[in-house]
C-alpha cells in the first residue's frame, strides 16, 4: 500500500517523518544556553547604545536579554506590555470561512482554534511586541483520522539568528554554523509584529523603552540616596584651636553616629550644631523624571497615558481609549495573519491538500458599542425596509449564535388581561348629518332646521363653524400616517436615491385624510341643504 504524500500549501512535498521531532530545544551549552546570561546590572548609556548598534547589525542576543530583564525590572513597562498583550489574548479567536470552502474543512479548522493549547500559542507569539519577533515551534501528530498539532513550544528568541545579508529572515542558531540554519516548513510560527516599517529587531517596543528604563535606573539610585539624608537636619561639629587629630575623629564619628544613633558623646570643650533644612522639595526632581519617562512608555506602547495613571477621568479615559482600539485592532489583524500563514494553511494543505482559499482564524476587536442606541435604530429602520445581517447585530452586541441545543429567549405570549369595553362617546352632530343626510328621520339625528324654534332662521355660517371644530378635534390621527414615514426617511436616508427608495417600500398613508375629507364635504353639503 502506498503512503499518500503530504503536500504544503505551495503544492511541494512534506517529509511526515520530521513532524513530531523537537528542532530548537535548549542545550546545556553553546548558542542555546541562555540561562546565565545578564546585561542591565551596572548599564551605562555608552554600553545601552553598544547593545543597540550590535542589534541592529544582526547580533541581538544583548538587546533580547536587556528586553527580558526590562520585563522583570522596569515595573511600569512590564505592566503597560502586559495591558497591550492581554487585550489580544483576552479575545476568542473566530473563523471567517470565504464561499466555496467545504465543510469538512470549516469543521476541522474550527475545531482546530476552539483548543486552550491552540489559544496559549498565540498568546505566547504576542512576546514579539516587545523583542520584535516570538517563535512557537509546532509538533504534529496524526490522530482521530487527520495530522493535527499536539503540541506548541514558545522558544526563546536568543535561539535564533537573522540572515546577515537582510537582517529579516529568521534562521535557527546553531553551534559551528555562523549563519545558522533555515526553519523547516510547517513546524514553527513566527510572529514579527510591524507597528512601523524597518528591519524586525528595530521594531520591538524594548528599544526605545530602552532608554527610559537607563534613566529610570540612575534616578531611582540617586532618589534613593536623597531619601536617606532628606529631612535629616545639616549638623555642624565644632572643635577649639588646640584639638587634636584624635580629637577631630572623634567629633566626627559623634556627628556621623547622630543620624543613625540619635546620640553621641563629645568632650564639653567641643559643640555641634544643628541647622534645620528648608528646601523646596527637592524630591520632586526625582519623581517628575520618573513619571515623565513612565509617560512616554506608555504613549509609544498603549498609544494613549489616561488609561495607564491615576487622577483621569472617566470620559477623558474612554476617549483615549479609542487610540488602544485601533493599536489592539491592527495587533489582532497582523497575529491573525502569522496564524493562518504559519499553521492554517498547513494544517489544510496537509490534510485536504492545497486549495485555492482557505479559512482565516480572526481575533477581532470591537469598539464599545450603545447597545440601547442600536437597538432602538434597528427597530425603527426595519420597519420601513432596511435589511440588517442577524449576524452583524449579534456581533456588534457580543451575542454568539446559538447552537441548536440551546433554549432561545422569546417574547412574552400572556394573554392580556380582560378589560371592561369602553363606552363609545357620542358623535358630533355634524358628523350625524354626515352619515345620515340633512332630511335623516333615524332618531338618532336631529337636522338643523328641526334644531331651531319655531320661527328661528338657521344659521348657516355658525353651524360651518362647528362642523370645523369637530374636524379639527383628530386633525394628529390624519397627520401622523402622512408625516411620520417621511420623517424617518430623512432621519434615515443618506442620499436622495436611497430616501426615494425608502419612500416606495413605505411612503405617506393617506385613507384618513380621504376619509376625514369625504365626511366634511357630506356635512357641508347637509348644512347646505339644510339652510337654502
Amino acid at each position: 500500500m502506498v503512503t499518500p504524500q503530504l503536500l504544503g500549501p505551495d503544492g511541494r512535498p512534506v517529509s511526515s517523518k520530521k513532524l513530531a521531532e523537537e528542532i530548537a530545544t535548549p542545550t546545556v551549552a553553546g548558542v542555546r544556553r541562555v540561562a546565565e546570561e545578564r546585561v542591565s546590572s551596572g548599564l551605562t548609556p555608552s554600553r545601552l547604545a553598544g547593545i543597540l548598534r550590535d542589534a541592529q547589525m544582526g547580533q541581538a542576543r544583548a538587546y533580547l536579554t536587556l528586553a527580558e530583564e526590562m520585563e522583570e525590572r522596569y515595573l511600569h513597562y512590564a505592566s503597560v506590555l502586559m495591558t497591550r498583550k492581554l487585550r489580544i489574548a483576552g479575545i476568542s479567536p473566530t473563523m471567517e470561512a470565504p464561499k466555496g470552502v467545504p465543510a469538512k474543512i470549516m469543521d476541522a479548522v474550527g475545531e482546530l482554534i476552539a483548543d486552550t493549547a491552540f489559544q496559549e500559542a498565540a498568546a505566547a507569539l504576542l512576546d514579539g511586541i516587545g523583542k520584535g519577533y516570538s517563535v512557537v515551534e509546532i509538533g504534529w501528530d496524526y490522530r482521530d483520522k487527520l495530522i493535527r498539532p499536539v503540541s506548541f513550544t514558545w522558544r526563546d528568541p536568543r535561539f535564533f539568528q537573522f540572515d546577515r545579508v537582510t537582517l529579516s529572515e529568521l534562521r535557527l542558531a546553531v553551534d559551528g554554523k555562523m549563519d545558522g540554519e533555515d526553519l523547516p516548513k510547517a513546524r514553527f510560527m513566527v510572529h514579527m509584529p510591524a507597528p512601523r516599517m524597518g528591519l524586525p529587531i528595530r521594531r520591538g517596543l524594548a528599544r526605545p523603552a530602552s532608554w527610559a528604563y537607563m534613566v529610570q535606573s540612575f534616578t531611582l539610585q540617586d532618589w534613593s540616596a536623597f531619601a536617606e539624608v532628606y529631612g535629616i537636619p545639616f549638623r555642624v561639629g565644632k572643635y577649639g584651636p588646640g584639638a587634636s587629630e584624635g580629637d577631630k575623629r572623634k567629633l566626627l564619628r559623634a556627628v556621623t553616629s547622630i543620624a543613625n544613633d540619635a546620640a553621641a558623646i563629645i568632650p564639653e570643650s567641643m559643640l555641634i550644631e544643628f541647622h534645620e533644612v528648608n528646601g523646596s522639595r527637592g524630591e520632586q526632581v526625582f519623581g517628575s523624571l520618573i513619571d515623565y519617562t513612565d509617560d512616554k512608555v506608555s504613549l509609544i506602547t498603549l498609544g494613549q497615558t489616561m488609561t495607564s495613571k491615576d487622577g483621569s477621568s472617566y470620559g477623558q479615559a474612554k476617549i483615549h481609549d479609542k487610540v488602544r482600539i485601533d493599536i489592539a485592532q491592527a495587533d489582532g489583524r497582523q497575529l491573525g495573519q502569522t496564524v493562518n500563514r504559519d499553521l492554517i494553511q498547513w494544517f489544510v494543505a496537509m490534510n485536504f491538500g492545497p486549495q485555492p482559499l482557505y479559512p482565516k482564524a480572526e481575533w477581532p476587536v470591537t469598539e464599545p458599542e450603545d447597545i440601547a442606541a442600536l437597538a432602538d435604530a434597528v427597530a425603527r429602520l426595519v420597519p420601513v425596509g432596511l435589511k440588517v445581517s442577524q449576524r452583524e447585530i449579534r456581533d456588534r452586541m457580543g451575542l454568539s449564535e446559538p447552537g441548536e441545543d440551546d433554549e432561545l429567549l422569546q417574547a412574552s405570549a400572556a394573554a392580556p388581561e380582560a378589560k371592561p369595553p369602553a363606552e363609545t362617546p357620542p358623535e358630533p352632530k355634524a358628523k350625524q348629518l354626515a352619515a345620515h343626510g340633512a332630511g335623516c328621520a333615524c332618531g338618532t339625528c336631529t337636522p338643523p332646521a328641526l334644531l331651531l324654534a319655531p320661527g328661528d332662521v338657521p344659521d348657516g355660517i355658525a353651524l360651518t363653524d362647528a362642523a370645523f371644530a369637530d374636524a379639527l378635534e383628530d386633525w394628529q390621527d390624519i397627520s401622523d400616517p402622512l408625516l411620520d414615514p417621511l420623517r424617518q426617511v430623512l432621519a434615515t436616508a443618506t442620499s436622495f436615491d436611497e430616501a426615494l427608495t425608502l419612500l416606495e417600500a413605505r411612503g405617506p398613508d393617506g385613507a384618513r385624510l380621504a376619509d376625514a375629507l369625504a365626511q366634511a364635504t357630506a356635512i357641508a353639503r347637509g348644512i347646505g341643504d339644510g339652510t337654502d
